[in-house]
């Protein structure tokens, strides 16, 4: 099995924020794979279902960003799962906007998602990291990632997340090139 956690904040005011595009990567792969209804557990909402041959939950964390790692690291020792087990997806700045980029550990670039799960579980883990480009100045980056997605931005993202949920079986296979390479190729 594997876990897959998608970063957010939970609440109807926060789910178009960029910051949120970790939810809503989640939320496509369930939904173009028909995954199971949800269910609330480990401090968040889970939904289990198979892509491919491989069995994923998803995860997506109610403790709010700041504290994400607690609920991904209960989801890890309930099921008895190594980090190697886990991947995570979240918003990230230092990518152009609807880039898809996938790395195994790293630092947390001021991510508290990624802070706060590397502190419950070391950072080795699988990231799915999802552009949202810089907001252009140091001053504005609480903004620009708390703020919602521009009407422009809207049939981009969605193109981004049905290529991600699309291509999510070269991800769950562990053939993280493939899977970056099919996304972009989607999305030209």
């Amino acid at each position: 099995m594997q876990i897959w956690a998608g970063l957010g904040n939970p609440g109807a005011q926060y789910a178009m924020h960029r910051h949120n595009v970790g939810f809503m990567a989640v939320d496509a792969i369930a939904a173009v794979h028909a995954f199971g209804a949800v269910k609330r557990q480990f401090q968040g909402w889970t939904q289990e279902g198979r892509i491919g041959a491989d069995k994923v939950l998803l995860l997506k964390p109610a403790t709010f960003m700041n504290d994400s790692g607690r609920a991904i690291s209960d989801a890890l020792r309930f099921y008895k799962l190594d980090v190697d087990a886990l991947t995570v997806f979240h918003d990230e700045l230092d990518l152009d906007p609807f880039r898809v980029k996938v790395k195994r550990g790293g630092g947390t670039a001021g991510h508290n998602g990624l802070r706060s799960t590397d502190q419950h579980l070391g950072p080795e883990f699988r990231r799915v990291r999802i552009g949202i480009g810089p907001p252009g100045h140091k001053d504005r980056v609480t903004g620009h990632v708390l703020g919602n997605y521009a009407k422009a931005e809207i049939e981009p993202l969605s193109d981004l997340l049905g290529a991600i949920a699309a291509e999510a079986e070269w991800l769950a296979d562990g053939d993280d090139a493939r899977f970056m390479n099919e996304v972009a190729l989607r999305l030209q």
